[in-house]
């Protein structure tokens, strides 16, 4: 759970490699291409490139190195040949990858040509959500702290949050404890030490906070058919803080 300085040190070599595959996905022109065309580019990024592993790749029996969920999906979507990215789509990429045994995990919701400014608000509260959620991480704070700050920004712009998946510990495993919720109380849950890693990682729905998922057992979806949108960081405790792994050049946070 708890990082050795030098465990944190491998830790941040893979959350830079990670942040690289999002600075090339931010070039690309998303609209026209397949789910499954993604996937595949972003493999050979990660293993040609940056001679890395997709660390999704393999686990719990998942065949591919990222999941991609678009409108109403809210996590958990199969890359697929004939799912074309569309003008005015919403698209979450999720991704993994680990480089010396230790693995970083981030996702970004891309909002593609022309959608609707209703769906680009959406876009925009699940982004300030999530810093919302890192900007209460310091030594001594509590995970409740988390989940009370994400619950609320959600709720006040009249969102829900996805009770049904978290965030979570990581480092040589993909999912370590704890897990990180986005809903909670205040000064509740375990308290945060110098050397953690997690992630903070909220989902919101434009709807009901209620998923259900598709018979392949990998797609999730919202109840209501309604967006849903995801941002995700690995985070680390610093002494005085928090460290965010996979930050990308030119991103700043969203907590004014």
């Amino acid at each position: 759970m708890v990082k050795s300085p030098e465990e944190l040190d491998l830790m941040r070599n893979s959350g830079r490699l990670l942040a690289t595959v999002f600075e090339m996905l931010d070039g690309l022109d998303l609209c026209g291409l397949s789910t499954l065309a993604v996937n595949d580019m972003v493999e050979r990024f990660i293993t040609e490139d940056l001679a890395a592993r997709p660390a999704s790749k393999g686990q719990y029996g998942f065949e591919y190195v990222l999941n991609c969920s678009i409108n109403q999906v809210v996590c958990h979507g199969i890359p697929d040949q004939d799912e074309i990215i569309r003008d005015g789509d919403i698209i979450n990429l999720d991704i993994t990858l680990e480089k010396d045994g230790f693995i970083a995990d981030s996702s970004k919701t891309y909002v593609v040509g022309n959608a609707s400014a209703a769906a680009r608000r959406l876009v925009r509260v699940a982004q300030k959500a999530m810093w919302m959620g890192i900007e209460q991480v310091k030594p001594g704070a509590y995970l409740g702290d988390i989940g009370y700050a994400i619950e609320k920004h959600a709720k006040k712009n009249g969102y829900s949050v996805v009770r049904d998946y978290c965030g979570h510990g990581i480092g040589r495993e993909m999912h370590e404890e704890p897990s990180v919720l986005n809903f909670g109380r205040r000064g509740t849950g375990m308290r945060l030490r110098e050397g953690m890693v997690f992630t903070v990682e909220p989902m919101i729905n434009q709807g009901t906070s209620r998923v259900l998922t598709e018979e392949d057992g990998w797609k999730v979806v919202t109840k209501d058919g309604k967006l849903s949108a995801q941002f995700e960081h690995t985070v680390a405790v610093t002494a005085d803080g928090v460290e965010v792994l996979t930050l990308r050049r030119g991103e700043t946070a969203l907590t004014s």
